[in-house]
């Protein structure tokens, strides 16, 4: 264990452990009020899952939509998060997330120093179903002075390995191809960060400012009770700490534990991306002591191609995003035959791919592979590779549709007829198969200067032609612990555990199987972070700015007594 800031106490009013968004929301709202804490990462790294995610938050009925004039309503969010989550959802942590994000976002804002763009035009990932809007829920972190705010703090921050670029930028400059690349290097060396790194950074900095101690190699293994009451934890080596009011439980999902992932997920996790010391610590410390576990059947579902990243030296998946979803692509099954709106949401389009106990673990559609033309590698790219360059192993490239169906071991016929059948559609901008590029979410992660009519649509034609697997990935799990809506943890009679919160993907999720939109993982979990710490701090779940200033100089003035 290493103390990165301040240095070990026998006691402090909260221990947190973990450090990802959630976490460091639960730490910082805590700290802002007074309260001596400290955070525990079981890695060698800051910012968990968070650090390396694309850094959005998903808060319906913001206040940066109000002042723009968007309309939303939380009616119109509660029906669309009950409808996406496929009635499995518990009505307190839906009710939470849809009533209070815009509390924790305003109190990010003002008490904790984090900067957002607010994106006006980013649509709900499910425009079929009530409630939905099409643009104004979605959030992303500004750019950030990773070493301005955190000076030596900074090189102990997770890195997701890529250029400092916003989900904004991504979405604006579409292909990797069309990226300012010298621009993004100056932005780096200038120590500019982005999406959930710049988050994470910027939540680090208001916990440093108000004292939080923050400990790497920190694994918290077990929790301390007396007389029912969750009054610490006890670390791997032995080590305890005390907690005088909560222990926070916010150490990330169990992907990484392939036995717990088997034995509880609805389907086998074949990659993922997440840091590997994900491995259920969170989960099994409050099995230990009774407490509820629900969702466990769930993940951050999203396909994925093993290309040879690592993290941690283990190998990781690497999301798809415009590889599927840009005009002059398609996936087919092992059949060699389209299977779904390749454009739709990612967790979505993955359960396409699930499988369980079937033969070779195959379903109908998998292996699933992206299908693209040499015409599709010139303008967009695929992943790292771009052409010109030596074929990657995690392609598979031949002069001929029917020769790339025999590498990839598809009906040469089958596949050919899909590419003919697709081509004649995309060429007029429709899919009468499966819709691809009718919503507005179709469109959003299309190509605008896309020259055929439809930005989510074109041709399959000029070889030679390219494949790339997909398989069913995940950002996470995200089903464990039980709570109530304001991040207790609950045991298994449904009462709270005294002492004892849990916020992040350690917990069940508030929107269960559903995904509402961009940033509907962060948002919720840092929304019940902000009301794990304020109810350890006596306050209110409502963030009012004027009633925070007066709070702030009460306890500044108790301090000043004491």
């Amino acid at each position: 264990m290493k103390f990165l800031t301040g240095s070990r106490q026998s006691a402090y009013d909260v221990v947190v452990v973990g450090s990802g968004a959630g976490a460091l929301t639960a730490a910082a709202t805590a700290a802002r009020s007074g309260k001596s804490v400290v955070v525990l990462e079981k890695a060698a790294l800051l910012g968990g899952t968070s650090a390396i995610s694309g850094g959005m938050l998903w808060i319906p009925n913001n206040h940066h939509a109000r002042q723009r004039g968007l309309t939303d309503s939380a009616e119109a969010a509660g029906a669309y998060v009950r409808a996406v989550s496929r009635g499995r959802g518990r009505a307190e942590l839906l009710d939470a997330a849809v009533l209070y994000g815009d509390s924790m976002l305003r109190f990010a804002e003002d008490e904790l120093g984090v900067r957002f763009i607010f994106l006006d035009n980013f649509p709900d990932y499910r425009q079929d179903l009530p409630g939905a809007v099409d643009g104004g829920r979605t959030i992303e972190p500004e750019l950030a002075d990773i070493r301005d705010l955190l000076g030596s703090l900074a090189g102990h921050v997770r890195s997701d390995g890529r250029a400092p670029f916003t989900m904004q930028e991504y979405e604006d400059w579409g292909a990797f191809t069309r990226f300012p690349w010298d621009e993004l290097d100056a932005r780096a060396a200038g120590g500019l960060v982005a999406k959930g790194r710049a988050l994470v950074a910027m939540l680090l900095a208001s916990a440093v400012r108000d004292g939080v101690h923050l400990a790497v190699g920190a694994r918290a293994t077990r929790l301390i009770q007396s007389n029912a009451r969750v009054t610490g934890v006890v670390l791997e080596s032995g080590e305890a700490f005390s907690a005088n009011d909560a222990v926070v439980i916010a150490s990330g999902g169990f992907e990484w534990d392939t036995e717990l992932a088997d034995s509880m997920l609805a389907s086998r996790l074949y990659t993922m991306c997440s840091p590997p010391s994900n491995e259920g610590d969170g989960l099994r410390m409050a099995q230990r002591i009774g407490a509820q576990t629900r969702g466990t059947r769930e993940a951050w579902w999203a396909p994925m191609s093993i290309t040879g990243d690592t993290r941690d030296g283990r190998p990781i998946g690497t999301l798809l995003r415009f590889e599927r979803q840009g005009p002059g692509s398609i996936m087919v099954n092992r059949h060699g035959k389209r299977f779904a709106n390749e454009s739709q949401n990612y967790n979505d389009l993955a359960r396409c791919l699930q499988s369980w106990d079937s033969p070779n673990n195959q379903t109908l559609n998998t292996p699933a592979h992206v299908i693209f033309d040499q015409a599709y590698l010139e303008r967009y790219g695929i992943l790292a590779h771009r052409t010109g360059e030596p074929t990657p192993s995690y392609l598979v490239e031949a002069p001929t549709l029917g020769e790339l169906a025999a590498r990839i071991g598809v009906p040469a016929e089958s596949l050919t007829a899909t590419v003919e059948r697709f081509n004649e559609f995309a060429v007029k901008g429709e899919d009468p198969d499966f819709h691809r590029g009718e919503t507005a979410y179709d469109r959003y992660w299309g190509d605008g200067q896309n020259e055929w009519p439809n930005p989510s649509l074109g041709p399959i034609e000029r070889g030679p032609f390219y494949a790339l697997e997909v398989v069913n990935g995940a950002f996470g799990t995200n089903g464990g612990i039980a709570t109530d809506g304001i991040a207790r943890v609950l045991d298994v009679d449904g009462d709270p555990v005294p002492g004892l919160f849990a916020v992040g993907n350690a917990t069940e999720s508030a929107y269960a199987a559903g995904y509402p939109g961009a940033g509907a993982t962060l948002g919720p979990l840092m929304t019940m972070g902000y009301l794990a710490g304020r109810t350890i701090a006596g306050q209110s779940a409502s963030y009012e700015p004027a009633l925070a200033e007066a709070q702030l100089a009460e306890a500044q003035l108790a301090e000043a007594i004491r």
